[in-house]
């Protein structure tokens, strides 16, 4: 078990990560609305309109009018937004405020934003299918996030992360090793049990679809698994200004003395 802290590697293509920002304060935002300063009637009403009810969605059963907030089918979605408590809130959002930069850095603003969005209904597609006549509410952003682990994952490697392993001891650790035990982990919990209120078939789809959805949708010339130094645009241009006189030697990012 392990949380990450921090990791070492700095964006490219993009000033700043406006998406994930975005999408972590939409998260606070509506659990803040349909949690800590809810009613139990509105918490209960959140989760059953807004939450993915496979039976509902799959047609085998029939939600009551007047909990009905949004069309069955955007729920693959909205369900993404709505977290049961503080610690699965934090925990989602701290995953993605690690890796989600570096990933919107690969993918672009809106291609990052639609990437998220995909991740999230292949989880509430993938648990459907594991429970297709379930009457239960899924909630929570794990597919999506699961998504953003394993195209963190495929496109580096080999930066240096700092975990919190055990919930106690920092350690700064190839991205592979800890990321690819979460992965192996979900997959491993997929297989034991299905009858845990953690819906591991959700993890495992967004895992998936993260994996195949980077691939096609990083930028050109983005490269997966670190094989090239991606030279960000600044520096580009801090080099071409100060072009190299006799007596200077150049390197690999820049001009060097």
């Amino acid at each position: 078990m392990f949380i990450p802290l921090h990791d070492r590697n700095g964006l490219k293509h993009i000033k700043r990560q406006y998406v994930t920002h975005g999408l972590i304060a939409l998260n606070v935002v509506v659990w803040l609305l349909t949690g800590p300063l809810a009613s139990q009637e509105v918490v209960q009403a959140s989760v059953l309109g807004l939450g993915f009810i496979p039976a509902v969605v799959f047609g085998s059963a029939v939600l009551d009018p007047s909990l009905v907030l949004v069309p069955d089918q955007l729920t693959l979605v909205t369900y993404a937004f709505l977290h049961g408590n503080a610690i699965h809130l934090a925990t989602n959002m701290l995953f993605l405020w690690v890796f989600g930069d570096n990933v919107e850095d690969a993918l672009g603003h809106v291609r990052f934003l639609l990437f998220y969005l995909l991740c999230a209904v292949a989880g509430a597609l993938a648990h459907g299918a594991l429970v297709p006549t379930s009457q239960s509410p899924l909630i929570g952003a794990s597919g999506a996030i699961a998504g953003v682990v394993s195209a963190y994952v495929l496109l580096h490697p080999k930066v240096r992360i700092w975990v919190l392993v055990l919930f106690r001891f920092p350690l700064p650790l190839p991205a592979f090793v800890p990321l690819l035990f979460w992965i192996g982990q979900q997959f491993w919990m997929l297989g034991l049990s299905r009858d845990d209120n953690v819906s591991w078939g959700a993890h495992v789809g967004g895992i998936a679809a993260g994996a195949l959805l980077v691939i096609f949708m990083r930028r050109p010339g983005v490269p997966l698994f670190d094989r090239a130094i991606v030279t960000p645009r600044a520096v580009e241009q801090r080099s071409i200004a100060s072009a190299p006189t006799d007596g200077e030697t150049r390197d690999s990012v820049g001009w060097k003395p």
